[in-house]
C-alpha cells in the first residue's frame, strides 16, 4: 500500500507568515508511515528552511508538484481561487477554510470533488479533540502576543518601577472576555507588571481569572452569557446597550484595554464604542482581538491598521497577532494537523468516517457537496 502523501503549501494571504507544517512535525509523521511534500520556501517567513525539512525526511518541491502530489493539503488559511482551479477531484484539504462566512469557497471546493475539513467545526468540549483544537492554539498565541503589543505600545511602564528619578506607577490593564486569548493576556500582562482586571459575562470563569492574581469584573444585571462550545453566548439587543454603558465607567478608568470577544461566524460584539474611546487618557492603549472584515469589539478598529484618535488613544489591529510569532504558532499548528491526521488516516489509509464525531463536525465538503457552512 502506498504511503498517505501529505503536503503543506505556502500561504499566499498578505502578512500571513505562519506554515500549516513545521520538521520536527513533518519527520513524526513520516515515522508514522506518511510521505510529506513540503512547497520551496513554506516556512521560510517562520524561519523554518528548506533544508531543515529535508532534513526531516520530506520532499520540497515547487508548487505545482506539491499540489499534484499530495493526497491531503493543509493549509492555515482558505484556499484562493487559484490554488482551487489546480486541486483534483478526491483531494482532501485541512485547515481554517472559512466556511461559517464564505460560500463561495466552500462551493468551488465542492464543485472541484475536494473534501474540506475545517478546524473552525472543530467540537472543542470533546476531550479527544483538544490535541486538534487550532482555535485555541492560535489564540493562546494572540493572547500572549497581545500584552506585548500592548506593552510596546504603551508610552509608560507596565510595572511598578522606583528609582532614583521617582517612582511610576503600574499600569492598570483590562481584558474583556477570558478565554483562551484572555486568558494568556491576562498572565502576560500580570508577568510584566501591569494590575490586572478580567472581564468575562460569564461567571464561570472568575476562578480562572482570579487563579492568575487578576480581579474578576462580570456585568450586573445578567444572569450568565455562557454560550455553546466555551463561547459566549450572542447577547440581547438589550443586555449589549446595558453592556457598554456599565463598561464605559471602568474602561476610562484603565491605561490598556484588550478585547477578545468573538461569536463564530457573526458579527464580533462591539465591547468599546466611539464615545467610551473619546473618554479614555491620552496615551491610552486598546489591542483589539476581535476586529475582522465583519467588525470589531472597538468602534474605530481597523483591520491591518493602528489607529491614533483625536484624543490621543492608540487602537491595535490585532487580527494578525498570531501570525506575529509565525515559529511558536506554527508549531502549534502543525501538532493540532497531526492530531486530526489520526482520525482521517487509519492503518496508513485515508478515509473519512462520519461515524467518528470529529470527522463528521469538521467535514464542511464530500462528495461533490456542501455539508455546512455559511
Amino acid at each position: 500500500m502506498a504511503a498517505v502523501r501529505l503536503a503543506a503549501l505556502r500561504e499566499v494571504k498578505k502578512a500571513e507568515r505562519r506554515v500549516a507544517l513545521v520538521p520536527e512535525v513533518a519527520a513524526r509523521l513520516i515515522r508514522n508511515g506518511f510521505e510529506v511534500i513540503v512547497e520551496a520556501g513554506a516556512g521560510t517567513s517562520a524561519f523554518f528552511p528548506d533544508q531543515a525539512y529535508a532534513d526531516a525526511g520530506a520532499h520540497v518541491r515547487g508548487r505545482a508538484e506539491a499540489i499534484a502530489q499530495a493526497d491531503i493539503l493543509a493549509t492555515v488559511n482558505p484556499p484562493d481561487s487559484e490554488l482551487i482551479a489546480a486541486l483534483r477531484p478526491g483531494q482532501v484539504i485541512v485547515g481554517l477554510l472559512g466556511s461559517r462566512t464564505d460560500r463561495a469557497t466552500l462551493e468551488a471546493l465542492a464543485a472541484a470533488g475536494v473534501t474540506g475539513l475545517d478546524f473552525a467545526y472543530l467540537p472543542r468540549t470533546l476531550s479527544r479533540s483538544q490535541t486538534m483544537d487550532v482555535l485555541s492554539s492560535q489564540a493562546s498565541v494572540a493572547g500572549y502576543r497581545a500584552a506585548i503589543v500592548a506593552a510596546e505600545t504603551f508610552s509608560r511602564y507596565m510595572p511598578m518601577m522606583i528609582t532614583a528619578a521617582g517612582t511610576a506607577k503600574p499600569a492598570k490593564l483590562i481584558v474583556l472576555g477570558t478565554g483562551v486569548a484572555g486568558l494568556q493576556a491576562i498572565g502576560t500582562a500580570k508577568r510584566l507588571g501591569a494590575v490586572v482586571t478580567g472581564y468575562d459575562v460569564r461567571p464561570a470563569s472568575r476562578g480562572e481569572v482570579e487563579s492568575l492574581g487578576a480581579a474578576f469584573l462580570a456585568p450586573s444585571g445578567l444572569e450568565d452569557g455562557a454560550g455553546e462550545g466555551g463561547y459566549a453566548r450572542e447577547l440581547t439587543p438589550e443586555e449589549k446597550a446595558a453592556q457598554q454603558a456599565e463598561l464605559a465607567g471602568h474602561l476610562v478608568a484603565h491605561d490598556i484595554v484588550i478585547t477578545t470577544a468573538q461569536v463564530p461566524g457573526r458579527k464580533p460584539p462591539v465591547l468599546v464604542t466611539a464615545e467610551t474611546v473619546a473618554r479614555m487618557k491620552p496615551g491610552s492603549v486598546i489591542v483589539d482581538l476581535g476586529t475582522s472584515a465583519l467588525g470589531g469589539n472597538v468602534e474605530g478598529s481597523v483591520p491591518g491598521e493602528q489607529v491614533v484618535t483625536k484624543n490621543g488613544v492608540t487602537i491595535v489591529d490585532g487580527s494578525n497577532l498570531a501570525a506575529e510569532m509565525p515559529a511558536g504558532a506554527s508549531a502549534a499548528y502543525a501538532r493540532n494537523v497531526q492530531s486530526l491526521l489520526g482520525a482521517l488516516v487509519i492503518d496508513g489509509a485515508l478515509a473519512v468516517d462520519f461515524a467518528d464525531e470529529v470527522l463528521d463536525a469538521v467535514t464542511v465538503t464530500y462528495d461533490g457537496a456542501v455539508r455546512k457552512g455559511a
